[in-house]
């Protein structure tokens, strides 16, 4: 057995939290069991010291299969005692994404005969979220419920004796399984929830409240944990940690490069070899230690290990996890074929491996579990079988025996992920001693990155004696039905000046109008809903911001300024448009901002080539998908394929990647095809799309102002109480701040400049019609740098570029301003609103964005003050 296993096996010898508790002073306090569980690790993050890292869970720490199932199920033993066998065979189990999907299965597992399901990041076409939820201290936040039986997680009346088991690795605060309960409860009420987590680490203050929430719902809330305690945070634990992880990521900075240099030395005919490892190793960074940090000489091949696709004969019919529900029935399924995968993957193994790794997938983490559980009984006692699974989440890796993290590899995204591209990782596998990996995967994540020379298989290649690729297919649910009949009438688009300051020619909106509704809220009461989780906020409208006289005049100037800019990029992006998407594109802008833009764009076609183009505006709501009815309305007028989507900028793409999973999910759900999901934008700074004026990051000065530039139309509502199934998404018209609308002044600055950047126009448009476009995705990789450099991890709380940080300002709880140095005339409005509302503006060298707007994160479980611990207060 190598040291690696043994020192897996012997925690209670060498703690793996000493090495951060001994030069942090941070303790865990609690049951004796507590530090058996978990081990620390550091994150690379200014706001917060120190991660845990549970042994038992199969995340970041590779451990025995069994030893992984059985806490599941032990767990979901103990839930089928306190509720009885009969009430237990009622229940549902909902696991949260990513780290307690296996464990929430395992859980399942324990009840018997309870169904699954367990929420997930992944949009699939067809299938109709049920529900949803933002997970703020998370790295992805944004939780779809996508269960194939909309009524899986309906209880059978009001007051049901069925209970809710709600499972996820550790009760911290408690935040986000409160607000699905909550969310659910409102739906369908229940009697009874229990809550299940491998460890409970909340404060005093976190368990009054949930008696306090049991109380105000009139549920019983049981909780069952396994152990549970709390961490204990030193004065100045903050910066001591800062410290140390600047002087860990110096240190392997020169590692990884003395290791680059020792690779580009050596022959062609080796870099397959040796060679390529070093590589590996410096293209991680400084800030994970890699596979140089492994440090166990004799344990890597000297080559790239060869390898083997395995055909698993997956059982027909059955999910590959529990993302759309897994019946007891599937369980039964599953049970029965996991000897014979078993005994085909050790087939492909060939030469008993004497220690094995089955490495799952970030989501997918129970069927490379129970292939993991098969395959001990199957090799039995001679092979030490290990599981773990690759993750999302960044971590700093340590070669030491007292740290929880001991060696990186890192991989870009090889599933195509609806929040774009990024790094990958998989912890503990680099000098670990396997010598062989199973690779585990779903069908959708069997890609060519999958492949790729830096690919996944590519990283575990340089660690083991041989790869296996075991696919699971992707379990492709039945399309949800239709829940209601087609409407014989759809509704009618608003048009000016009954809704709108805008001509009625120049936009028609596919609205409803909700001017005589009180939607406004405070910005700090919406700002603590939306954070929360205990609302979305396209259910509430924030107070119109009226400018001062002096911001007001800020607007003039910059109109003035950037008017002839502002011209160059319609004109460029509606010629582009013309050529490719021509001759009569239908031009449906997303309102609010992208509004001004598609008129812009309809008066350029009327002044240079005499075209009179449709345009309409249409509702998208982050989250929760486009306007259905709208896009039944334009199928029913206009050729789908006619439509040309319209915004004002990207900033990160979440809008991009939103339209594109919510038209293929209506073309799934309501059988009409043809919609091109590209969007058109005045200015693409986040690189997002390859239809575009400019890829400047420059001020668009109807970004400014609110209403007052749009036509005085509120930003679009989506509540169930007020939009109905059959109807378009609400908004308001501001009739009252007609003599504060500047809408019609900022189309004539810019219509009167159209002249003078025609050539302009035309060499530009010819330069990109020939030019490669494809998007580059730079701007989410910037964010998600940023959201980690300053402690958010919550990229929703991160709004690059100009507009995005403007409506920060005016509409959110701003934190921080990011300036790019010398960034000048273009953010004087921004300077001028954040000194109006007391928010600081940091100059930062090489941001990618002239400005970075970071909402207030206090309400999240990762908001952090100067101290390292908690924010409280304002």
């Amino acid at each position: 057995m190598s040291g690696r296993a043994r020192r897996e096996e012997t925690v209670d010898v060498v703690w793996s939290g000493d090495w951060v508790a001994e030069r942090l002073g941070v303790a865990l306090e609690g049951d004796g069991e507590l530090r058996e569980l978990l081990g620390l690790a550091l994150r690379r993050n200014p706001k917060r010291a120190h991660l845990l890292v549970s042994n038992v869970l199969g995340k970041h720490v590779p451990q025995k299969p069994s030893v992984v199932y059985g806490a599941g199920y032990g767990l979901g033993e103990r839930v089928r005692a306190l509720l009885g066998a009969e009430e237990a065979r009622r229940a549902v189990v909902l696991g949260y994404a990513e780290t307690a999907t296996g464990l929430g299965h395992a859980v399942a597992d324990g009840l018997r005969d309870a169904p699954y399901l367990h929420s997930t990041r992944r949009p699939v076409a067809g299938v109709a979220p049920a529900g949803g939820f933002e997970e703020a201290h998370s790295h992805a936040t944004s939780h779809l419920l996508l269960p194939e039986d909309p009524g899986l997680l309906a209880s059978a009346s009001a007051g049901d004796a069925s209970a809710l088991v709600l499972v996820d690795d550790e009760f911290s605060t408690g935040n986000t399984v409160l607000n699905t309960i909550r969310a659910l409860h409102e739906l369908h009420p229940r009697e009874r929830y229990v809550i299940v987590a491998l460890v409970d680490m909340r404060s005093p203050a976190d368990r009054d409240r949930l008696t306090a929430f049991a109380a105000e719902i009139g549920a019983r809330v049981d909780l069952v944990t396994r152990a549970a305690g709390t961490v204990s945070l030193p004065d100045g634990v903050l910066e001591r940690g800062q410290a140390l992880v600047a002087e860990r990521e110096a240190e392997q900075a020169k590692q990884a490069e003395r290791a680059a240099q020792a690779g580009r030395a050596q022959t062609q005919a080796q870099a397959g070899g040796a060679g390529a490892d070093a590589d590996a190793n410096a293209g991680e960074g400084p800030s994970g230690g890699g596979d140089a940090a492994a440090g166990h000489s004799g344990e890597t091949p000297e080559g790239p290990a060869p390898l083997t696709r395995v055909d698993l004969d997956w059982p027909a019919g059955v999910p590959d996890g529990g993302r759309h529900g897994f019946t007891p029935a599937h369980r039964a399924a599953l049970e029965a074929a996991l000897p014979g995968m078993a005994e085909r993957i050790a087939a492909a193994l060939g030469r008993e491996p004497r220690r094995l790794l089955v490495l799952g997938f970030e989501e997918l983490m129970y069927a490379p579990l129970r292939l993991g559980t098969a395959l001990e009984e199957a090799l039995g006692a001679d092979t030490d079988v290990r599981y773990s699974t690759t993750t999302r989440s960044p971590v700093l890796a340590v070669d030491d025996p007292g740290y929880a993290i001991r060696t990186r590899l890192v991989f870009p995204a090889h599933d195509d992920p609806a929040d774009g591209p990024g790094d990958r990782y998989a912890y503990n596998v680099a000098g670990a001693g396997f010598d062989a990996v199973v690779a585990v995967v779903d069908s959708t994540a069997d890609t060519p990155e999958l492949h790729a020379p830096g690919g996944l298989l590519a990283r575990l290649a340089a660690h083991t004696g041989h790869v296996v690729l075991a696919v699971v297919p992707s379990y492709t649910p039945r399309p949800t039905p239709a829940p209601h009949q087609e409407p014989s009438v759809l509704p009618e688009p608003l048009r000016g000046p009954d809704f709108s300051s805008y001509a009625p020619e120049d936009v028609g909106w596919l609205l409803q109008d909700l001017s005589d509704t009180r939607l406004e809220a405070p910005t700090e009461e919406r700002e603590e809903a939306i954070q929360s989780g205990g609302a979305h906020y396209a259910e509430s409208l924030p107070v119109e911001y009226q400018p001062s006289a002096e911001y007001q005049a800020l607007f003039t100037a910059a109109l003035d300024a950037s008017a002839a800019r502002i011209a160059r990029a319609v004109g460029t992006v509606t010629e582009t448009v013309l050529a490719e998407r021509g001759p009569r594109p239908v031009l449906v802008s997303l309102a609010r901002a992208g509004t001004p833009v598609g008129v812009l764009m309809r008066h350029w076609a009327r002044h240079r080539h005499g075209l009179d183009l449709p345009h309409y505006a249409i509702s998208i709501v982050r989250g929760r998908g486009i306007d259905a009815t709208a896009l039944r309305w334009l199928a029913v007028h206009h050729d789908p394929a006619d439509v040309v989507f319209v915004d004002g900028w990207t900033g990160k793409g979440a809008i991009t990647r939103e339209l594109a999973a919510a038209i293929s999910a209506f073309e799934e759900s309501s059988g009409i095809s043809g919609f091109d999901p590209e969007i058109a934008v005045l200015a693409d700074p986040g690189g997002c799309v390859r239809t575009y004026g400019t890829r400047e990051d420059f001020l668009i000065p109807s970004a400014c102002l609110n209403s007052t530039v749009s036509g005085l139309i509120s930003r679009t509502v989506l509540r169930a109480d007020l939009v109905g199934p059959d109807d378009f998404h609400g908004a308001k018209f501001y009739r009252e701040l007609a003599e504060s609308d500047v809408s019609g002044d900022f189309l004539a600055a810019v219509a009167a400049r159209f002249d003078e950047v025609a050539d302009e126009v035309d060499a530009a448009t010819k330069e990109l019609l020939a030019a490669d476009r494809a998007p580059t995705w730079e701007g989410w990789a910037a964010v998600e740098r940023i959201s980690e450099e300053y402690g958010i991890h919550d990229v929703n709380l991160v709004k690059p570029g100009v507009g995005e940080t403007t409506r920060v300002l005016l509409r959110r709880v701003p934190w921080k301003i990011l300036a790019r140095r010398g960034a000048g005339a273009d953010l004087q409005h921004i300077r001028l609103l954040a000194e109006q509302r007391g928010v600081p503006v940091e100059e930062v060298d090489d941001l990618p964005y002239s400005c970075v707007g970071l909402i207030h994160p206090r309400y999240t479980r990762g908001a952090t003050g100067a101290d390292g611990k908690a924010v409280q207060g304002a």
